[in-house]
Protein backbone atom coordinates (compact mmCIF):
# COMPACT_ATOMS: atom_id res chain seq x y z
CA UNK A 1 0.00 0.00 0.00
CA UNK A 2 1.14 3.57 -0.64
CA UNK A 3 0.04 6.88 0.82
CA UNK A 4 0.25 10.04 -1.27
CA UNK A 5 0.51 13.65 -0.15
CA UNK A 6 0.38 16.50 -2.65
CA UNK A 7 1.86 19.96 -2.15
CA UNK A 8 2.76 23.04 -4.14
CA UNK A 9 -0.67 24.32 -5.07
CA UNK A 10 -1.72 27.92 -4.66
CA UNK A 11 -2.87 31.08 -6.35
CA UNK A 12 -1.03 32.27 -9.44
CA UNK A 13 -1.68 34.80 -12.18
CA UNK A 14 -2.35 33.73 -15.73
CA UNK A 15 0.91 33.02 -17.53
CA UNK A 16 2.62 31.97 -14.33
CA UNK A 17 4.06 28.66 -13.19
CA UNK A 18 3.68 26.22 -10.34
CA UNK A 19 5.39 22.99 -9.46
CA UNK A 20 3.34 20.35 -7.73
CA UNK A 21 4.93 17.59 -5.71
CA UNK A 22 3.52 14.29 -4.55
CA UNK A 23 5.35 12.49 -1.77
CA UNK A 24 4.71 8.78 -1.42
CA UNK A 25 5.20 6.52 1.55
CA UNK A 26 6.33 2.94 1.27
CA UNK A 27 9.43 1.25 -0.06
CA UNK A 28 7.82 0.07 -3.29
CA UNK A 29 7.23 3.49 -4.83
CA UNK A 30 9.39 2.64 -7.82
CA UNK A 31 7.02 -0.21 -8.70
CA UNK A 32 4.09 2.13 -9.34
CA UNK A 33 3.17 4.14 -12.35
CA UNK A 34 2.05 7.58 -11.25
CA UNK A 35 -0.47 10.05 -12.55
CA UNK A 36 -1.87 13.51 -12.04
CA UNK A 37 -5.57 14.22 -12.43
CA UNK A 38 -7.58 17.36 -11.81
CA UNK A 39 -11.15 18.23 -11.00
CA UNK A 40 -12.74 21.62 -11.48
CA UNK A 41 -16.01 22.56 -9.72
CA UNK A 42 -18.96 20.84 -11.34
CA UNK A 43 -16.78 18.78 -13.66
CA UNK A 44 -15.54 15.22 -13.83
CA UNK A 45 -12.07 14.36 -12.66
CA UNK A 46 -9.85 14.37 -15.73
CA UNK A 47 -6.47 13.02 -16.66
CA UNK A 48 -3.54 15.43 -16.80
CA UNK A 49 -0.32 13.40 -17.05
CA UNK A 50 1.21 10.05 -16.15
CA UNK A 51 4.63 8.48 -15.88
CA UNK A 52 5.85 4.90 -15.87
CA UNK A 53 7.60 3.32 -12.92
CA UNK A 54 11.01 3.93 -14.49
CA UNK A 55 10.23 7.43 -15.72
CA UNK A 56 11.06 6.45 -19.29
CA UNK A 57 7.50 6.70 -20.55
CA UNK A 58 5.10 9.58 -20.06
CA UNK A 59 1.67 10.58 -21.26
CA UNK A 60 0.13 14.04 -21.25
CA UNK A 61 -3.37 15.28 -21.94
CA UNK A 62 -3.76 17.35 -25.08
CA UNK A 63 -5.11 20.26 -23.06
CA UNK A 64 -1.81 20.68 -21.21
CA UNK A 65 0.68 19.31 -23.72
CA UNK A 66 3.63 21.63 -24.17
CA UNK A 67 2.86 23.42 -20.89
CA UNK A 68 2.91 20.69 -18.22
CA UNK A 69 5.69 18.18 -17.57
CA UNK A 70 5.57 15.16 -15.30
CA UNK A 71 8.70 13.69 -13.75
CA UNK A 72 9.67 11.49 -10.82
CA UNK A 73 12.54 10.88 -8.45
CA UNK A 74 12.38 7.31 -7.19
CA UNK A 75 15.19 7.91 -4.72
CA UNK A 76 12.99 10.53 -3.02
CA UNK A 77 9.66 8.75 -3.53
CA UNK A 78 8.31 11.85 -5.23
CA UNK A 79 6.54 12.70 -8.45
CA UNK A 80 6.34 16.22 -9.82
CA UNK A 81 4.14 18.21 -12.14
CA UNK A 82 5.74 21.32 -13.59
CA UNK A 83 3.01 23.63 -14.84
CA UNK A 84 3.91 26.57 -17.07
CA UNK A 85 1.84 29.13 -18.96
CA UNK A 86 -1.08 28.58 -16.64
CA UNK A 87 -4.48 29.93 -17.60
CA UNK A 88 -7.77 30.21 -15.68
CA UNK A 89 -9.03 26.98 -17.26
CA UNK A 90 -6.33 25.13 -15.31
CA UNK A 91 -8.01 26.04 -12.03
CA UNK A 92 -8.88 22.81 -10.24
CA UNK A 93 -7.98 20.50 -7.42
CA UNK A 94 -5.03 18.43 -8.57
CA UNK A 95 -4.73 14.84 -7.41
CA UNK A 96 -1.80 12.49 -7.43
CA UNK A 97 -2.48 8.80 -8.04
CA UNK A 98 -0.55 5.54 -8.09
CA UNK A 99 -1.22 2.25 -9.81
CA UNK A 100 0.27 -1.16 -10.38
CA UNK A 101 0.24 -3.19 -13.54
CA UNK A 102 1.76 -3.58 -16.97
CA UNK A 103 0.30 -1.73 -19.92
CA UNK A 104 1.57 -0.81 -23.34
CA UNK A 105 1.15 2.85 -22.47
CA UNK A 106 0.98 4.57 -19.13
CA UNK A 107 -2.69 4.57 -18.14
CA UNK A 108 -4.78 7.72 -18.43
CA UNK A 109 -7.92 6.08 -17.07
CA UNK A 110 -8.57 6.89 -13.43
CA UNK A 111 -10.09 3.45 -12.79
CA UNK A 112 -6.63 1.95 -13.34
CA UNK A 113 -5.21 3.84 -10.39
CA UNK A 114 -5.37 2.24 -6.98
CA UNK A 115 -4.28 4.96 -4.59
CA UNK A 116 -5.10 8.66 -4.45
CA UNK A 117 -3.93 11.68 -2.53
CA UNK A 118 -6.18 14.28 -0.94
CA UNK A 119 -5.51 16.87 -3.61
CA UNK A 120 -4.04 20.36 -3.75
CA UNK A 121 -5.88 23.44 -4.98
CA UNK A 122 -4.54 25.37 -7.95
CA UNK A 123 -6.20 28.68 -8.74
CA UNK A 124 -5.21 30.75 -11.75
CA UNK A 125 -6.44 34.34 -11.83
CA UNK A 126 -6.97 36.25 -15.06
Amino acid sequence: QVQLVESGGGLVQAGGSLRLSCAASGRTFSSYYMGWFRQAPGKEREFVAAISWSGESTSTANSVKGRFTISRDNAKNTVFLQMNSLNPEDTAVYYCAAGLGHYNTVPSTRQLYDYWGQGTQVTVSS
